[in-house]
């Protein structure tokens, strides 16, 4: 938390930031208004303590200037004159809490700690709104196989430290579910979690989202803000493909883990904080780093615990149970009762899943809308995984003799169930192949399937 002390009295300026620094926050002062004005409008400080009579102009005024230009700064106004009328205004102006002469250094602090708490809901409101996924129920899951269980001690190990951690793995793994279940599991756990990926950042405003910016400081900056590192204050940054920072900001990024402070864009304070990290990328950093790509020294600091997260194709029973979670899930969001069919099981659990759980999720959810009758087939797969087994896909059963309705329906079935095969199960291909509306295909089909023709 980073603090401005504002009084004209120099040894009680000098006082109260030696008791906030003892503390341990960051703090900087100012003789006066003017000069106090000319800090707190480049945004970076969260709490002001600030004397209400000054030489050069009225505190309260101060605190009513700084309201109306949008400065989130939180102020603890200070006076000699014990009048409730002075405390009103005070309050009114926008101040968040009132002290009287001569000031207790334990009142100062329990103040501090309570701006620090609201600071700390204020910022987890913000990052609730922004990032809460739509898809939490994942961590519910709980694995069997061997390399999940053991990937899920080692995580309630780290939760307990504060530590840095380094989560790699494949693309789809559930890297994001893991940093996040590692910081509920904390301390931490009440605190603000945010996420970030640093691949979906443009490189000149990568610097303005992690560290924040002051009003000013670049074209468009017309208000100071807060970057993600202060959002996560005394929370978990979970920084996403680590491997795409650029050179410039693994540097300042090395500064951070290592000195726990960050200097806003367009500021010339530092001010701490007290955020744990938690990054994660698919890429293969030692060969990064042996092409100059990547710090070594910075992968040092992020990799004081490395948890590896194995592909799908490698969690044994875990896929069959993760397939009925999706399907149970679904369930509860109002979808019907639908059951899978024996072979589209079959093909799930013969595919070897490059996008692992991120892709097996899509193609349950397609599946889910794709089928009829109450239970999914291979039809109702994406084309590309049924292409990959011919041994399961429909198959007609011809016979010869039979009336000629029945025959010519056989070489009817016979001729969709061919297209079917060629389109990779995709119904909307194959009935445009067969020049036949889509509707007109599903008739067909169900007509087949209560024939015994599939």
């Amino acid at each position: 938390m980073h603090v401005l002390v504002i009084d004209d009295e120099l040894a009680l300026r000098q006082i109260i930031a030696a008791t906030v620094r003892r503390a341990g926050y960051s703090v900087d002062s100012a003789s006066g208004v003017k000069e106090a004005a000319a800090k707190l409008v480049r945004g970076d400080f969260d709490v002001a303590i600030c004397d209400i009579r000054m030489q050069d102009g009225d505190g309260v005024e101060l605190v009513r200037s700084m309201k109306g230009s949008g400065i989130p700064t939180l102020f603890i106004m200070v006076t000699a004159f014990a009048s409730v009328q002075t405390a009103v205004e005070a309050l009114r102006a926008g101040a968040m809490d009132y002290m009287v002469k001569p000031v207790d250094s334990e009142e100062l602090l329990y103040r501090l700690r309570q701006a620090q708490t609201l600071l700390g809901l204020k910022a987890e409101n913000v990052a609730l709104r922004k990032f809460v996924s739509a898809e939490r129920e994942n961590t519910r899951f709980k694995f069997s196989s061997a390399p999940m269980l053991a990937v899920e001690r080692l995580a309630s190990r780290v939760a307990a430290i504060d530590n840095t951690v380094l989560i790699t793995g494949e693309s789809g793994t559930g890297k994001g579910v893991l940093a996040r279940s590692i910081h509920d599991q904390s301390a931490r756990g009440e605190a603000p979690f945010i996420p970030v990926n640093c691949s979906a950042i443009p490189e000149n405003l990568l610097e303005s989202e992690l560290f924040g910016h002051t009003k000013g400081a670049f074209t468009g900056a017309s208000q100071a803000r807060k970057g993600l590192f202060a959002q996560a204050d005394n929370g978990t940054l979970f920084l996403d493909e680590i491997g795409e920072l650029p050179l410039h900001m693994q540097t300042k990024m090395l500064h951070v883990i290592e000195d726990k402070e960050i200097r806003p864009v367009g500021s010339e304070q530092l001010r701490k904080v007290d955020t744990r990290i938690i990054v994660a990328t698919n890429r293969d950093l030692p060969a990064m780093i042996a092409a100059g790509t990547f710090r070594e020294d910075l992968y040092f600091r992020i990799s004081q615990f490395h948890i590896d997260l194995p592909p799908l194709r490698e969690r044994g029973d875990d896929l069959l149970r993760l397939i009925g979670f999706f399907l149970d899930a679904a369930k509860i969001k109002g979808a019907s009762d639908i059951a899978l069919d024996p072979a589209a099981e079959e093909l799930l659990l013969e595919y070897r899943w490059p996008g692992n759980l991120r892709e097996l999720e899509n193609v349950i959810g397609r599946a889910l809308i794709m089928a009829d009758g109450g239970r999914i087939t291979i039809a109702d797969l994406p084309p590309g995984l049924s292409a990959r087994s011919n041994s399961l896909t429909h198959e007609p059963k011809s016979a010869a003799g039979g009336s000629l309705r029945e025959q010519v329906r056989r070489a009817e079935a016979d001729i969709i169930f061919r297209v079917l095969k060629d389109c990779g199960g995709d119904r909307k291909a194959a009935a445009s192949q067969l020049e036949i509306g889509l509707s007109s295909l599903y008739r067909k089909l169900d007509e087949f399937e209560a024939l015994g023709m599939t």
